[in-house]
């Protein structure tokens, strides 16, 4: 791909996730590489995934006045610390078209069922050890591609969080590994000069949409909440089917 094409490819990921996690908090990473995943290589990918959906929390954080319940987020955070370390060591070893697909079907079979099925009973076992798992799980999703908040915002609705406890446990767990995977990134030598135009295209075309998207969810109900989240979840899985299934099928 020409290098203007390109840009301006990353560019129209970076502005469409953005808004989108400026209304839903989260997946920046998912709506991001589901658009990037045709022409960006993979590893590339992941660096801008995780700078761009850092940079949307990081505006979130200083343009939103945040509170959050720390019991309630703490299990979240633990688990996904010791899942980063494992994502960022996996990424240049892990059959990423694999994984792609199975986080894809997982959304695609799930999702839709929880929006058809309104009155699923409130899941309640497991506890903290629970949501550390889904913190585990969102870490590792990290530090492999960005996408941290999926698997935990699915178990935050399994959990019936009404939307502003949830926005807030999603935000700031993102929050905490996105800094870190990036971090991680960094020291592991995946950023290198060459890709400093592209973090500047990502940055910039992440400000007035994660802005535009954080006003849009204040006047949000938590049931159009929960259908936007779902909906999203659903979108990105089928999003990431289809630019992993192909591929699977050529070898």
């Amino acid at each position: 791909m020409e290098p203007l094409a390109l840009y301006l490819l990353v560019a129209l990921g970076a502005a469409v996730a953005g808004f989108v996690q400026g209304l839903s908090g989260f997946a920046f990473g998912l709506v991001a590489i589901s658009i990037w995943a045709w022409t960006v290589e993979p590893r590339l990918a992941a660096v801008l995934a995780t700078f761009g959906a850092l940079t949307g929390q990081l505006i979130a954080a200083f343009s939103q006045k945040r509170s959050f319940d720390k019991r309630l987020l703490l299990p979240f955070v633990v688990g996904g610390l010791a899942g980063v370390p494992l994502g960022v060591w996996l990424l240049p070893r892990l059959d990423v078209a694999v994984f792609k697909a199975c986080l894809g079907a997982l959304l695609v079979v799930w999702c839709p069922a929880m929006l058809m099925a309104r009155n699923l009973p409130r899941v309640t076992v497991g506890g903290r050890a629970a949501d550390a798992v889904a913190g585990l799980a969102g870490g590792l999703c990290s530090g492999v591609g960005g996408f941290a908040g999926a698997i935990p915002t699915l178990w935050c609705t399994l959990r019936r969080m009404d939307k502003d406890a949830q926005r807030a446990v999603i935000q700031n767990f993102n929050l905490a590994m996105l800094t870190v995977a990036f971090a991680l990134h960094l020291g592991a030598g995946n950023v290198g000069l060459a890709m400093l135009p592209m973090l500047a295209i990502v940055a910039g075309c992440v400000l007035v949409p994660v802005l535009l998207g954080a006003r849009l969810y204040v006047g949000i109900s938590d049931a159009a909440f929960r259908q936007i989240v779902l909906g999203l979840l659903t979108v990105s899985g089928v999003m990431l089917l289809a630019s992993s299934v192909p591929t699977l099928l050529q070898r």
